[in-house]
């Protein structure tokens, strides 16, 4: 393992004013969101959906420091015939790559989940080395219900993040660690804050354990949030602070950088969150955006599968990336949103 050359990736995703495009939905999610604006789900659709978006200059070359594929795009060529890959690198953008396989129920653990895919990892991570990609991704969900999650299933998570963080390190690959404390339920902001904070904590003992290097990864947590359904909702500021003290308290500060999702918040929610908490500021690390749906929900309703709205997504895929960037630099203003609509 070259940590020095790890910890240069891993600072160059988190760089000033840039975050990581997560273009990485599985075939079942995208056609969810291509069902959503009539659009069919094929191999053309996907890739020519995908392509729209990496060859949108201003963004990609401006906000977009890296992007995170799914196994199906990274071995995709353009319409022209240009692999994918170095249409993300000649925009100066780094490729990565989505290495669990999904999820699977947890046994003797009702209701909560375990992800897959640590078999063969070893050899799939040298191929997509081979293929260009210089981090990859691994997400654990934890759900917040009655009675969960369990000690087991927060443990037996965080246990295969930390294999699959140090196999991505043993292959010169970057690991993006993603312990995704879910937003579905009607819980309130402080059981959110509780079960992340235990969740981050286990993680961290468990990468601890498995001999990660912390210099040569990057993080990729939850805010601190009341759930959808909650009827108690957090306002901007409280998310902000309590995620702030949240990270303070469980993330130490030799990781290089923390990308945050965005778990099913609104394009603009998402936004102001980073903007908020970055306005806070004095922190021993850059906090930044991973967002999938945050940034693509706007570029697909724009795009709707046809060839002669390429540059309204692409214009719209701009915008949001555009926001998000000032966000991660805690310059957003609400205003700004209005000034596009």
């Amino acid at each position: 393992m070259n940590l020095d050359a790890l910890n240069k990736v891993a600072r160059a995703m988190v760089a000033p004013g840039k975050g990581i495009l997560a273009a990485d939905e599985s075939s079942g999610t995208i056609k969810k969101r291509f069902d959503a604006i009539g659009v069919e789900s094929t191999e053309d659709s996907r890739r020519d959906y995908r392509e729209m978006m990496f060859r949108t200059a201003e963004a990609m070359k401006n906000h977009i420091s890296g992007v995170i594929l799914y196994d199906e795009t990274i071995w995709q060529k353009a319409k022209d015939g240009t692999p994918l890959v170095k249409i993300i690198e000649q925009m100066g953008s780094i490729p990565g790559i989505k290495v669990d396989e999904g999820t699977k129920p947890l046994p003797n653990c009702s209701g909560e989940l375990i992800t897959i895919g640590l078999d063969k990892l070893a050899d799939r991570l040298t191929k997509y080395y081979e293929q260009g990609a210089r981090f990859a991704k691994w997400r654990a969900v934890i759900d917040i219900g009655n009675g969960i999650p369990s000690y087991s299933a927060i443990h037996a998570n965080a246990h295969a993040l930390a294999r699959y963080a140090a196999l991505c390190q043993a292959a010169q690959i970057v690991p993006i660690v993603e312990p995704e404390v879910l937003m579905d339920g009607d819980h309130d902001i402080d059981r959110c804050y509780a079960v992340t904070e235990l969740v981050l904590k286990e993680t961290f003992q468990e990468l601890y354990y498995a001999k990660v290097a912390l210099e040569g990864m990057v993080l990729k947590p939850n805010m601190a949030i009341a759930g959808k359904k909650s009827a108690k909702k957090a306002s901007v500021q409280e998310v902000a602070e309590k995620t702030v003290k949240l990270l303070k308290n469980c993330v130490p500060g030799a990781v290089p950088g923390i990308a945050f999702l965005s778990g099913g918040q609104s394009d603009e929610e998402a936004t102001a969150h980073l903007d908020a908490m970055n306005k806070i500021g004095g922190l021993p690390w850059p906090l930044t955006f991973s967002y999938g749906r945050a940034l693509q929900a706007a570029p697909q309703k724009a795009w709707l599968g046809k060839a002669e709205n390429v540059a309204a997504g692409q214009r719209a895929f701009a915008h949001r990336a555009k926001m998000n960037s000032l966000a991660a630099l805690g310059q957003w203003k609400s205003e700004l949103e209005k000034k596009a609509a």
